[in-house]
């Protein structure tokens, strides 16, 4: 649980930029953390007594980190509009994650997916296909305990480069850490890195596209476009800089399947085979997809919506699910980390907007699908439970 003295810090330090520029030339190895401990020794104290003595070795207690991570904000017009009422006058995205708030705030870490941009002034908003958001929405999240956002998305350029910018600016106004698109060459080379506990995250965030808007010339460095050789020198790059763990966001998929793609497998084996990389979280498909443990580590291919108006209004259907996924990893002896998998089951209560918990009392059709999609690949590919 967080704590005030212990909040995660976002650092982009210059020696870790150095580190990650230099390290798209050429990517090294991962750090192997060992301990050590002294062995007992006997002293002969006289020719007729001994005194054994030892030293005494005092292991430090090994850590837990627990990060949760959540489906997209994709906020149509009329969710924008009901925080408009809720906030008479003002945009009050609150309420609608209230509930779920105890859960963001219990783990360590909380990523959130911001996958429209957010406008300053808060004028000409606008929902699908061409989104601009109030900013508002990064002070809900910010109170309902996230700690960091990717933004990475098709929609990143939905403003131009003017909406990124924004969108970073708002973040930071809050305090949240970002990843995924950059206002400047320097920003981009640095993942989001967060300290909890003494033990540092790294952040990392890609998309497949941008809806066919072009990035602007000269500044590649305005969004994250999948690359699976660039993403794996990043992660090489932040875990010789000091990073103990590394997780990937990927912006993929077909959307509303439930299964992900043969693409999507790929990647996500190409990038958990790296040792640099310790996780991967999906995002992009409306739905919540599949998740998987490949080896020791875990791919959620797709998160689903934590918030947005997809879907049939008077119909449930799997685009109001999503799922708030919890991976505590845990130390190890060794300087390794064990991880395990726990998620919680989300659905949008379409006469509110208020994301509510699923589960077999308050929206069992809503949990089920959840529980199905999860373990969608059949048995043995994924151990995630659900949990409270």
């Amino acid at each position: 649980m967080k704590h005030a003295a212990e909040q995660p810090k976002r650092r982009r330090a210059p020696w870790l930029l150095l580190v990650c520029a230099l390290a798209v030339l050429a990517a090294g190895g991962a750090i192997v953390f060992r301990t050590s401990t002294t062995p007992a020794t006997t002293t002969a104290m006289d020719s007729t007594q001994a005194i054994e003595s030892s030293t005494t070795t005092t292991l430090k207690p090994l850590r837990t980190i627990t990060i949760a991570t959540t489906g997209d904000f994709l906020l149509h017009m009329p969710v924008q509009q009901r925080a408009l009422s809720n906030g008479g006058g003002t945009y009050d995205f609150s309420p609608m994650l209230a509930e779920i708030a105890p859960t963001i705030t219990a783990a360590d870490l909380a990523y959130c997916h911001m996958e429209t941009p957010l406008s300053t002034s808060d004028k000409n908003l606008t929902g699908y296909p061409i989104f601009n958001t109030a900013h508002e929405i990064a002070d809900a999240a910010k109170a309902a305990g996230y700690d960091s956002c990717s933004t990475a998305s098709n929609h990143s350029l939905d403003q131009g480069e003017s909406g990124v910018i924004q969108t970073l600016n708002e973040l930071d106004r809050v305090g949240l850490g970002h990843v995924g698109t950059a206002r400047s060459a320097l920003e981009a080379l640095a993942p989001d890195l967060q300290t909890v506990k003494g033990v540092k995250i790294a952040h990392l965030d890609y998309t497949y596209g941008t809806n066919g808007i072009p990035v602007p010339a000269g500044k590649p460095w305005l969004l994250n476009l999948t690359n699976i050789d660039q993403a794996i020198a990043s992660a090489t790059a932040a875990k010789e800089a000091g990073a103990n763990i590394v997780i990937v966001e990927m912006h993929w998929g077909e959307e509303y399947s439930a299964l992900p793609s043969a693409e999507q497998r790929a990647q996500a084996a190409a990038l958990l085979a790296s040792p640099s990389i310790d996780l991967v979280i999906g995002q992009h498909t409306h739905v919540v997809q599949a998740a998987e443990k490949i080896g020791t580590k875990y791919v959620i291919y797709g998160t689903g919506n934590i918030l947005s108006n997809q879907g049939a209004p008077a119909t449930p259907v799997p685009s109001n699910d999503g799922v708030i996924v919890r991976v505590a990893f845990t130390e190890q002896r060794d300087g390794t980390w064990v991880q395990s998998v726990t998620y919680v089951p989300t659905f949008v209560d379409r006469s509110t907007y208020v994301v509510r918990y699923a589960n077999p009392f308050s929206n069992n059709a809503s949990f089920q699908r959840t529980v199905a999609a999860m373990n969608g690949l059949g048995p043995g590919t994924f151990d995630g439970v659900p949990g409270n």
